[in-house]
Formats: C-alpha cells, sequence, structure tokens
C-alpha cells in the first residue's frame, strides 16, 4: 500500500470520528433519528473494484428493504390470521450468497486469490468461471479472458478483475507505519498510534473486501433495531440533463427497487396499523362517547369504527389494521 493511501485512510478515518464525536447523539437518549446516504447503483463502461463494492452495498441494502417491506410484512398477516393474499417479490438473496458466501464466495475467492503470490487477474477470473459457471446471477461475457457478469437486482453489470487483487490488498508495511509514527508532525504521527495486536495483525492477512464486508454486516445490525423510512430516488433521465423524462427509464427504476411490489403490497393489505390505546387517542374526539370508560378498548374501538363507518379495516389481538 502506497504511503498516500495508508495517510489518506488514517485522516479518512480521524475526520468520521470527529464528526461523529461532535454532533454524536446524548448517550442518555433513548431515541436517536439517523439518515444513511450511500452511492447508488453504479454500471460503468469500465467497472473495478470499487464499483463491485459499492453495488454489493446496494444489493445488502436492498435485502434489508425486501426483509421488512415483503417478508416481515406479510409474515405478521399471516400470524396474525389476517385475510390475506400473498404478493410474489424479488428476493436477492442468492445474489448476496454469490458474493458474500464463505467459502465460496466472490470474496472468498479474491481473499484466497490475493494470498498467493502467483496469482493473477486471469487465474482469478479463470477460477471464477469454474465455480460459478452454472450459476443463474454468474456469467462470463463472450470472448472475455478475465471479465464476469453479475445479473444485479437492478441489472447486469460486468466488471473488469484486472485490479481486483491489487485493490484488495489492505497490508501496510511495519518499516513505513513506523516511520510515519516517528514524524515531527504531532497531527501525522498521532494517526498511528502503537497498538496491542499490531505485531499479530501485521502477520496476519487483511483485505479491503472482507473489511468492507464486516463493516456492512455491523451497519445492517444497526440499522435492524430502527424503525426504517425508505426514500427512492429515480434518475429521470440517461443523459443527466434537465426537463428529459424517460417512462421506460424511470418504470424500470421502480420495478428493480421493489418499488412496485410495494404499492401492491399496501394497496392489497393494511399498510396503517396501531394499538387500541393509540387508535383511541387518536381518533377517539371523532365519537367521545366512547371514551366513557364503560366498556374494554376493543370494544370502544370497534364502536368508534362503526360509529364514524370507516371501511376496510380489521380487528386483531392488540391492534387495528386498517387501508388509511
Amino acid at each position: 500500500m502506497l504511503w498516500q493511501k495508508i495517510v489518506y485512510s488514517k485522516l479518512f478515518d480521524w475526520l468520521v470520528d470527529k464528526i461523529n464525536s461532535s454532533i454524536g447523539q446524548d448517550p442518555n437518549s433513548k431515541s436517536l433519528i439517523g439518515v444513511l446516504d450511500i452511492y447508488g447503483f453504479e454500471s460503468f463502461k469500465t467497472n473495478s473494484f470499487e464499483q463491485f463494492c459499492i453495488n454489493l452495498t446496494n444489493e445488502k441494502l436492498q435485502q434489508h428493504f425486501n426483509q421488512h417491506v415483503f417478508k416481515m410484512e406479510q409474515e405478521e398477516y399471516t400470524k396474525e390470521e389476517i385475510d390475506w393474499s400473498y404478493i410474489e417479490f424479488i428476493d436477492n438473496q442468492d445474489i448476496l450468497d454469490l458474493i458474500e458466501k464463505k467459502p465460496g464466495g466472490i470474496i472468498a475467492l479474491l481473499d484466497e486469490a490475493c494470498m498467493f503470490p502467483r496469482s493473477t487477474h486471469e487465474t482469478f477470473a479463470q477460477k471464477l468461471y469454474q465455480t460459478f459457471k452454472d450459476h443463474k446471477r454468474f456469467s462470463k461475457p463472450k470472448l472475455a479472458r478475465s471479465d464476469f457478469t453479475i445479473c444485479h437486482y437492478a441489472g447486469d453489470v460486468t466488471y473488469q478483475t484486472e485490479l481486483f487483487l491489487d485493490k484488495n490488498k489492505d497490508y501496510v508495511v511495519a518499516e513505513h507505519q513506523a516511520l510515519l509514527r516517528a514524524s515531527k508532525c504531532s497531527f501525522v504521527s498521532g494517526l498511528f498510534p502503537i497498538s496491542v495486536e499490531e505485531s499479530s495483525k501485521q502477520s496476519k492477512f487483511s483485505s479491503i473486501g472482507s473489511s468492507f464486508k464486516q463493516q456492512l454486516q455491523s451497519l445492517l445490525e444497526a440499522l435492524n433495531t430502527t424503525e426504517p423510512h425508505y426514500i427512492r430516488c429515480v434518475k429521470p433521465n440517461n443523459l443527466l440533463k434537465p426537463s428529459i423524462f424517460e417512462n421506460h427509464n424511470v418504470l424500470q427504476q421502480l420495478c428493480c427497487g421493489g418499488v412496485m411490489e410495494a404499492i401492491r403490497i399496501s394497496c392489497a393489505g393494511y399498510p396503517t396499523r396501531k394499538p387500541f390505546y393509540e387508535f383511541l387517542d387518536c381518533f377517539g374526539v371523532l365519537s367521545p362517547e366512547v371514551l366513557d370508560g364503560s366498556t374494554d378498548e376493543v370494544s370502544a374501538c370497534t364502536s368508534l369504527l362503526e360509529k364514524v363507518g370507516l371501511q376496510g379495516y380489521q380487528v386483531i389481538n392488540h391492534a387495528i389494521f386498517s387501508l388509511v
């Protein structure tokens, strides 16, 4: 790894920590609001390791979207015995397995190639062709010697492997790190504190791909503790010009991102749900007499719904599911 990359990486981590410590939430707070903003799906004329990592991130977030909007939603309908017709959706778990599975996924095979001095991008590509020749999401472009194509949820992307091995290596020469630590600039030397585990890590292979995968897993674990809301950014045209709306292009983005299925599940299901006490607190003003305490919450909610003439709802064990 070049010195510039080492310093840049350390400086980037320092800057992120500095920002987080400056604007971090109150440690005593029980609630937080976070915004996750990442690069969108990328497919260029030349796609290297950077695009591979970015598109893996988008695949992981798409799986998170699928899990919350389709799987968990419909599982809850089934659990609560709500009258419901199952809606099919495109699951991208097989793509994640193709990339992340250990052993045998693309990242694992890339790490394996990086550990052998004689490995080249061509031998790495041949290993991919051999391993995934029957995988429906993986293909070898015609006449290609080292390119490979993944059928992502948003479309096919062909990757060029020429720099995959070099970009995946995360080895820092001990002498380089010691020299930077001895810098007369206190800021630079402070970026390289002595670590207790440093000596053991130097002898252990480290890769950008595996580290990136672990960071993604930590991110998803954090997201799974929250109540997510999704914002989909749609590109109106491929020319990147104003006042041009390409119908087919926009529709394809909505379909690939699962937006059309999400709309269908909202129309066919019950997107609004409130516990009985919350429902009465919000809408009891429409019929104050149901709040006189003479009945339990379930009866009060049912009476309120009947009095206002609301259609399209189901009363279950602990909540009201409604269409509005």
